[in-house]
């Protein structure tokens, strides 16, 4: 069988990328696949395009990613985040595909950062079920013109699964800012890759505890923007720590 690990939303948060790297190698998961938003919101953006390029077999665009790299407004967080990316790695992330499509045990599964039509359009796991089955589908932006058995993204930073008549929708959650428990989240795929018949497969998902004040203390030293709200993110996983109703 073959494993894949798939993670996304790592944030420039470095201590939480490393723990889930560390986790993968004990794995002994070879193949890694990023689905976006490397930078933003943490203060580590450029060591985390680094690791992520150097760690990652394929990694495609986020909203953070174009946005930062696309742009240019005149804006403070936009600002820091894009000096210290510098322009060698702003090239980068505006390179970075849309979507990472295979088939893995007969089942054709597309990756995508949000939705198979945009970086930037969020659906959630409790919108109705016309927006969620809508994620099967494609658009020009997608590799092939079919819909998905298996769909997998990011973008929401809330990990789940659901299952629509035969069809799997996931969520891998968020490496560097979780907002369902504040441990580092990641998904295993697991199955024949490149296999078109029918085969056994599985999605595991995976919570890693990381160093959160390491985080937070780099994030101090930087001098970044939002600070105090980034803060209770790490320590809250609640939305600019603001309590869930």
């Amino acid at each position: 069988m073959d494993r894949i690990a798939v993670f996304s939303d790592i944030h420039g948060n470095l201590p939480a990328l490393h723990a889930v790297l560390d986790d993968i190698h004990i794995r002994q998961i070879n193949r890694i696949f990023c689905i976006g938003d490397l930078i933003g919101k943490g203060p580590s953006s450029d060591l985390v395009v680094d690791l992520v390029r150097s760690s990652c077999e394929l990694v495609i665009q986020g909203n953070w990613d174009k946005h930062i790299s696309d742009s240019s407004e005149d804006h403070p967080v936009d600002n820091y985040h894009r000096n210290n990316l510098g322009e060698e790695r702003l090239d980068y992330l505006r390179q970075l595909p849309f979507s990472i499509e295979f088939y893995m045990s007969g089942k054709y599964i597309r990756l995508v950062h949000a939705s198979p039509r945009s970086v930037d359009e969020r659906i959630q796991p409790m919108d109705s079920f016309v927006s969620r089955l809508s994620l099967f589908d494609y658009s020009d932006l997608c590799q092939h013109k079919k819909q998905a058995d298996i769909l997998g993204y990011g973008d929401i930073h809330n990990a789940y699964i659901q299952n629509f008549q035969g069809k799997t929708l996931f969520n891998v959650g968020s490496v560097g800012n979780p907002l369902e428990i504040t441990q580092a989240s990641y998904a295993v795929l697991e199955g024949q890759f490149n296999q078109e018949e029918l085969g056994p497969y599985s999605i595991q998902f995976v919570r890693v505890p990381y160093n959160i004040e390491l985080a937070i203390e780099q994030a101090i030293q930087s001098g970044m923007p939002q600070l105090e709200a980034y803060i209770l993110e790490l320590r809250t996983a609640e939305y600019r720590g603001n309590k869930k109703s």
